[in-house]
């Protein structure tokens, strides 16, 4: 995890937090600057100078400053990470999305609810007997099968709330 002024390569990173004042984190909350959202950089800060990036369908610039109270983790740390199942991952914790295996029908429904590559999704409630499972996907909750999220390939990471 690192401040997005430090980054040196363009990419995709997940926003873990949102550092500074209360007001400052609010208002890039109002852009979509906030915790599980995925932005790409689409040029990196030289010399304290700002940055662009893509997030949500718009490029934004901002400044070094901004740039420091947004801490980051790449996307591609990912990869190297062990893959395990939506199903095994704890009440509370998140993951990213790293792929979705089975057949073509299920893996369309999957992404269908929104369960696509580098998406972040939490595990908010398991049923008692461990069926279903509640996940919040893009601050919404969605509700799957266990058996279902054993298809569902994801890295663990840890993101502030």
């Amino acid at each position: 995890m690192e401040s997005l002024a430090k980054i040196g390569n363009k990419g995709q990173y997940i926003i873990v937090d949102v550092l500074g004042e209360r007001r400052l984190a609010k208002r890039l909350a109002e852009m979509g600057v906030a915790a599980n959202n995925v932005l790409t950089v689409v040029t990196v800060s030289n010399n304290e100078s700002g940055m662009v990036i893509y997030l949500r369908g718009q490029r934004l610039a901002v400044s070094y400053s901004m740039a420091q109270s947004i801490m980051v983790k790449d996307v591609n740390n990912n990869d190297k990470e062990k893959l395990v199942s939506l199903s095994r991952v704890g009440l509370g914790k998140s993951g990213v999305v790293n792929k979705i295996i089975g057949n073509k029908e299920l893996r369309k429904r999957l992404m269908d609810m929104g369960l696509t590559k580098n998406t972040v999704v939490k595990v908010h409630q398991i049923a008692p007997l461990g069926d279903p499972i509640e996940l919040i996907v893009r601050n919404y909750k969605l509700s799957i099968r266990k058996n279902e999220a054993d298809f569902v390939l994801v890295s663990e990471v840890e993101v502030m709330e």
